[in-house]
């Protein structure tokens, strides 16, 4: 499962250059994408629908309803890289400061301290520590303030027409149906333009693997239930391998004279590799610890835990020895400057 900013990591690492192709074929590349074509494709989305065990009350009722969303297109393509396929990336504290807003801390601890009941009992069944749920929910919707207003089906169902990504796009149009299948409105059913949707900005798949009762109602609603939403994020990171009662990492000093080269990962990723490539070897905290590093926080995690470190600014810097448990956010959103202020977020949601 993946949240619709590592689908656009995703597709920008996996994006080639269309092949030259002319006749029906066209009508999924590039300019020729129209609303003539998408409704001609749209049999072909019906039979798959269908094939996948979709009711056809729901077919009927969905399928003459949807339009081409020319706007799910365009915001598509930018993504796309940029033919010098640069690799610069750029410093994390300008990042992490237009990110960590003192606005988004304050309302964060409001909903920390109005949830806490709910949120230590999401914990104590997750694992989780009930901070970071909160900041995940910050960093996708400011609190639930910006979900999204485009209609899922129409953007799914576009996106597939399109073509670049059909398989993950037809996959999560279906995902929806079967939402509609379950008795979730079609107004309810709205997200970003790639999908993503809710207080959490699952993916409709994820939403159907995922999504749990919070409220005990007896029924997921990541939409307008702040419960059900915590506790979808904590099953999310449970099911990603979250270790409980370990925090997501330690900011720490990197001694003079700290030999980097010997510590060089030679692991290759089998995705998101360069997020991982970033990353040193693993050690113990004990080792990282005998190593002359020093927890800006003065708090270590047990000697036995393993970690690995992250310089993100560089030397000289502010580096972050990161467990398991950044894994798990990592997970949630492939991104290092995605992940570090989610745990950061979380530290002073805490406070």
């Amino acid at each position: 499962m993946r949240m619709v900013s590592q689908i656009v990591a995703i597709m920008t690492a996996a994006w080639l250059p269309p092949p030259a192709v002319t006749g029906s074929a066209a009508l999924a590349q590039g300019s020729y994408v129209s609303e003539a074509g998408f409704q001609a494709y749209l049999p072909t989305l019906r039979a798959q629908a269908r094939s996948a065990g979709v009711s056809e009350g729901t077919i009927n009722r969905i399928f003459p309803t949807l339009q081409f969303s020319r706007r799910t297109i365009e915001l598509d393509r930018p993504q796309a890289p940029s033919a010098s396929g640069s690799r610069y990336i750029e410093p994390f504290q300008p990042y992490y400061q237009r990110h960590v807003t003192s606005s988004l801390i304050s309302r964060g601890r409001d909903r920390y301290a109005g949830n806490i009941s709910r949120l230590n009992e999401i914990g104590r069944r997750y694992g989780v520590q009930p901070s970071v749920l909160v900041a995940i929910w910050g960093k996708e919707t400011s609190y639930g303030s910006i979900t999204g207003d485009f209609d899922l089906l129409n953007s799914l169902a576009s996106l597939a027409y399109e073509g670049r990504r059909r398989q993950l796009f037809t996959e999560e149009f279906i995902a929806t149906l079967k939402l509609v299948d379950r008795g979730y409105s079609r107004s309810q059913l709205k997200g970003s333009w790639a999908g993503a949707t809710g207080y959490p900005q699952f993916l409709p798949s994820v939403f159907l693997r995922l999504g749990v009762d919070g409220d005990g109602d007896g029924r997921s609603n990541i939409w307008t239930s702040q419960t059900d939403a915590l506790a979808s994020i904590a099953n999310y990171l449970s099911n990603a391998g979250w270790k409980p009662n370990v925090p997501w990492g330690v900011p720490v000093s990197v001694p003079s004279g700290f030999n980097r080269n010997s510590l060089t990962t030679r692991l290759v990723s089998p995705r998101c590799t360069r997020v991982f490539e970033r990353h040193s070897q693993w050690r113990t905290m004990g080792e990282w610890r005998r190593m002359g590093f020093v927890a800006q926080n003065g708090r270590w995690p047990a000697d036995n835990e393993m970690a690995t470190l992250l310089e993100p600014d560089g030397p000289g810097r502010t580096a972050y020895l990161l467990t398991n448990n950044y894994r798990a956010i990592l997970d949630y959103n492939c991104s290092n400057f995605y992940a570090l202020t989610v745990g950061l977020l979380a530290d002073q949601i805490a406070r």
